[in-house]
């Protein structure tokens, strides 16, 4: 197919480029302001990140979120998107907004859905009546929303799918369903549409998959159908074989990971965008995210501990009273997490604020040019022992010149 040239109402500048492995350090302006790549983006499913304000999730530093389309399709509705200007107003959000398009909550939510050529079929969650959710209506949707970074409908398939031959029609699929989106997307000079490389863990299908997307020249590319619960190790494969065929003047966004070590490998691995619900969901549990690892402050242990949930964090949680934060301790967790919403609350602000500030450490090393000890020293807080490393980090990191066990 012949490259098909389509507005694109961003610019991306690449600011560094590591010297060892391909992380890259860029800033991507969107038309709610700039974004610093790369970026950890947290999952506003509902146009609300859970328990928190806009003000309060502004306070984090993020600077674009996620929404989901599916779930704003059914409530509040496009009609009511339409009449209210779009998600930006309707959740009081001033910065960007990315959506999904949807396709992915049919596969995992979705035990009946069917999908065919024409679109995915399924029956409402609401009052059961059949639905169809075609690339045309989901593009319709994401115009109504009005988010800066809308995705594709893909024919999504668990990576783990033995089925090679239902994976290479996914793949085939998705790339002529792209084809319907472009068609179908009436404000490209303000909305931007990324295109979704499909192929499962099949480094050829990968290929082709890529081959195709990049050939129709959308503004930004996902790679699409991973974190579904295959092996790190070919997951890493799949994601360093992508970003190899991918242009460098666009950004390269990873769908759905969000541990720690995903993204400081993945970044290496020459990614540049994340996201994922396991900061937010994991606090409703109790858990902190720290540099040393996950703490569940529901252990007993913590109630007499009266330090921040993580000393040196920035987050307003963990800062002073004198510095303008709210002080809070890891016992003041502890008493309320397990009855109250608000100790859930606040390990959301701590947890998407580490996060943030990851990618921020991560893009400083990168610019200046010192990620391969980053990556040591990271690897150094989180762990114990060397010996207690994972295997996949370590072989992907020395796949591109990094050597974590030396």
């Amino acid at each position: 197919m012949a490259p098909v040239h389509i507005p694109s109402a961003l610019s991306f500048e690449l600011l560094g480029k590591c010297s060892v492995t391909k992380a890259r350090a860029a800033t991507l302006h969107l038309p709610h302001g700039t974004v610093p790549l790369p970026i950890f983006m947290p999952v506003a499913t509902q146009a609300s990140l859970k328990g928190l304000t806009p003000e309060q999730l502004e306070e984090t530093g993020c600077k674009l979120c996620l929404n989901n389309t599916y779930h704003l399709g059914l409530k509040p509705g496009q009609a009511t998107l339409d009449a209210v200007g779009g998600a930006h107003k309707f959740q009081s959000w001033p910065h960007n907004i990315l959506t999904d398009s949807g396709g992915f909550q049919m596969v995992s939510l979705l035990k009946l859905a069917k999908i065919t050529e024409e679109g995915v079929r399924f029956l409402s969650p609401h009052d059961g009546s059949p639905m169809l959710l075609t690339p045309e209506h989901s593009i319709a949707l994401q115009n109504s929303i009005g988010s800066d970074i809308i995705m594709q409908l893909d024919d999504v398939l668990v990576t783990t799918s033995p089925d090679l031959a239902r994976m290479k029609e996914a793949m085939e699929r998705s790339v002529r369903w792209l084809d319907r989106c472009i068609q179908a997307h009436k404000y490209p000079e303000r909305q931007n549409l990324f295109c979704i490389i499909q192929g499962g863990l099949d480094l050829e299908l990968r290929r082709q998959c890529t081959a195709e997307m990049v050939a129709r020249d959308t503004p930004g590319i996902a790679i699409g159908g991973l974190s579904g619960g295959e092996a790190k190790d070919a997951y890493c494969k799949v994601v360093d074989t992508c970003t190899g065929l991918l242009p460098e003047k666009k950004p390269r966004y990873v769908m759905g990971v969000g541990y720690p070590e995903d993204l400081v490998v993945s970044v290496a691995l020459g990614a540049d965008m994340f996201d994922c619900v396991w900061p937010t969901r994991t606090a409703r549990f109790g858990n902190a995210i720290t540099a040393h690892g996950v703490l569940n402050l529901r252990n007993a242990m913590y109630s007499t501990d009266f330090g921040p949930i993580e000393e040196g964090c920035t987050c307003s949680c963990c800062r002073s009273v004198e510095d303008g934060g709210l002080g809070i301790t890891r016992a003041y967790i502890y008493h309320v997490t397990a009855k109250e919403t608000a100790g859930a609350h606040l390990l959301t602000m701590h947890n998407v604020q580490y996060q943030l500030n990851l990618m921020k450490s991560i893009r400083e090393a990168i610019l200046e040019d010192r990620y391969p000890k980053f990556l040591k020293e990271f690897f150094g807080k989180l762990y114990d022992a060397k010996s207690q490393y994972p295997e996949w980090a370590v072989t992907a990191l020395k796949g591109v010149g990094v050597d974590l066990m030396e």
